[in-house]
């Protein structure tokens, strides 16, 4: 007659690794929760448009691209060339589709319309036809 063996399996499960992953997601969110209040210069002075309509909410993941008085197209706060933008405008598209990328662009009042137009023929490259421009309702707003 065989003898049973009793055998005696305890589970242990590292958790280190989940532990290290929650970690990391808490400090991906808490950076990035300020990144919409930093996309935006203060050096930039929008024109005024007092019988435009006003922004009640804004649309989640919205694309900010803004020009400086000088043409520098701005990403948040980072300087980046036509062909930068190019790429970044058409990473959105292939993830997310044309139709869902939705694009604000915030150019100083001394801005020439060449660059306005650089920036949106780039988007329309890209197939995103819908454009939004950012502009103040009244002085200091």
């Amino acid at each position: 007659m065989a003898k049973k063996v009793k055998k005696n399996y305890e589970s242990n499960i590292d958790m280190t690794p989940m532990i290290d992953c929650v970690f990391q997601l808490m400090i991906f969110f808490i950076v990035t929760i300020q990144l919409d209040n930093d996309q935006i210069s203060e050096k930039i002075k929008l024109a005024q448009s007092p019988n435009g309509p006003k922004i009640e909410k804004k649309i989640p993941g919205t694309m900010i691209i803004q020009l400086d008085k000088d043409g520098n197209i701005l990403m948040g706060k980072a300087v980046c060339n036509e062909a930068a933008l190019r790429g970044i405008v058409g990473l959105a598209v292939n993830r997310m589709g044309p139709s869902q990328v939705n694009i604000m662009i915030r150019a100083d009042t001394k801005t020439k319309h060449y660059y306005v137009r650089r920036v949106m023929d780039i988007c329309t490259e890209k197939g995103i036809y819908k454009i939004q421009f950012a502009a103040m309702k009244k002085k200091g707003e």
